[in-house]
């Protein structure tokens, strides 16, 4: 299964918005456009199936429901997600999902709606007449429910697998520096080499090699890639060609913050086939780097047996974007404005195509568009 579009009504930046998403989608746009908070509607989807969720669980998450709904939010306040779907046999899903908050007693979020179809034919619609007997029931969705959900569990399990990285490289050099609680389902890779190691020893080492293969094409020095342990503490080994007959050996607290996230950003992308959203991933990396960086993770991508899983991130780079096999349909511009974020796919700007034609890269004649206009009507 995979997500083909996302509708999105008083969502955090976002009055009304609706995306196409193919294979990959590169989100654009400037600071405080809602890039992240377009991510977010996705792992709040996942935050609603996973174990220990919830609906409740994923809008208290957030700070609660005035906290996610958008402050253009005047004449319907209910906050809407919709997300169309379509499965291996083709077949064709959707799954539109309306909160509001009850207007008396503790003011939890409630559902408004609740509809799921499948090729157009209609397998829920809530409220039913159970919930109206019983308003209690609209606390939860039937997505949560064991007992409610057996007809429409595909997009359940779909949801379950949406994985979320910002590999921040000093949580991951230095972990036991970092206290506290780590945070639910490791977003920022604390406990990646804890993930490195509890995975079979067979496959661990094959996406290593893979990982070593792709990784030499950007640092070609880079000469093998490895798993160890030290008294029980997981490690990776790199070693680099050196003057010295056997190279030289750095673990991962001496790795470059580049060489990490290019490592962690690999090997999420052998790990699962669910949807994976990343922010930013051209942090941290040389500029020739990042302009490659597309080609590296196709190459991984084609290197799994499985169907390539899908790719929605976030960037700030147009070298990212330089590469001319990265089509328009694939790139989407949020621009602030006074009612919301506006989004639009790149393929519907005549000038973003005439600028394409003209023979500029992908990054050359969107990121313009997305520079901040501040004073006098200069960008920055």
């Amino acid at each position: 299964m995979q997500i083909n579009k996302i509708s999105l009504k008083n969502w955090m930046n976002f009055s009304n918005i609706s995306i196409d998403i193919q294979t990959r989608l590169f989100i654009v746009g400037a600071n405080a456009s809602g890039k992240s908070n377009l991510l977010d509607a996705l792992r709040f989807m996942r935050d609603i199936v996973k174990h220990g969720g919830g609906l409740q669980y994923a809008v208290s998450a957030r700070g609660g429901l005035s906290k996610i709904r958008c402050l253009s939010a005047r004449t319907n306040p209910a906050v809407s997600i919709a997300l169309e779907f379509i499965d291996d046999e083709d077949n064709k899903w959707k799954y539109d999902l309306s909160i509001t908050r009850e207007p008396t007693g503790s003011h939890k979020t409630i559902i408004e709606h609740e509809i799921i179809t499948k090729n157009e034919t209609e397998l829920l619609s809530r409220p039913v007449k159970e919930d109206i007997d019983d308003e209690e029931r609209l606390s939860q969705t039937y997505l949560e429910q064991i007992n409610a959900n057996k007809d429409f569990r595909d997009i359940v399990r779909y949801l379950e697998t949406i994985q979320y990285l910002h590999l921040v490289p000093q949580l991951l050099k230095f972990p036991d520096a970092f206290s506290g609680q780590d945070l639910p389902d490791d977003p920022f890779g604390k406990g990646f080499l804890q993930k490195v190691a509890k995975t079979q020893e067979k496959t661990r080492t094959s996406r290593l090699t893979q990982i070593q293969k792709v990784l030499q094409k950007a640092v070609p020095q880079l000469e093998n890639l490895i798993y160890t342990e030290d008294a029980g503490h997981p490690h990776l080994e790199v070693t680099y060609k050196h003057w010295r007959a056997r190279g030289a050996k750095q673990m991962e607290n001496q790795l470059s913050d580049g060489t990490l996230r290019l490592i962690g950003l690999l090997w999420m992308l052998l790990d699962g086939q669910g949807l994976l959203l990343l922010e930013e991933p051209e942090l941290s990396l040389h500029s020739a780097i990042v302009a490659r960086l597309p080609g590296l993770m196709y190459s991984v991508q084609k290197s799994k047996k499985q169907i390539p899983r899908q790719i929605i991130l976030t960037t700030h780079s147009a070298e990212l974007l330089s590469d001319g096999g990265i089509s328009l349909k694939e790139i989407v511009l949020l621009t602030p404005g006074n009612e919301g974020t506006v989004a639009e796919m790149a393929s519907a700007r005549e000038d973003i195509k005439a600028l394409l034609a003209g023979g500029l890269t992908p990054g050359e004649a969107v990121m313009p568009t997305a520079a901040p206009i501040i004073g006098s009507g200069l960008k920055l």
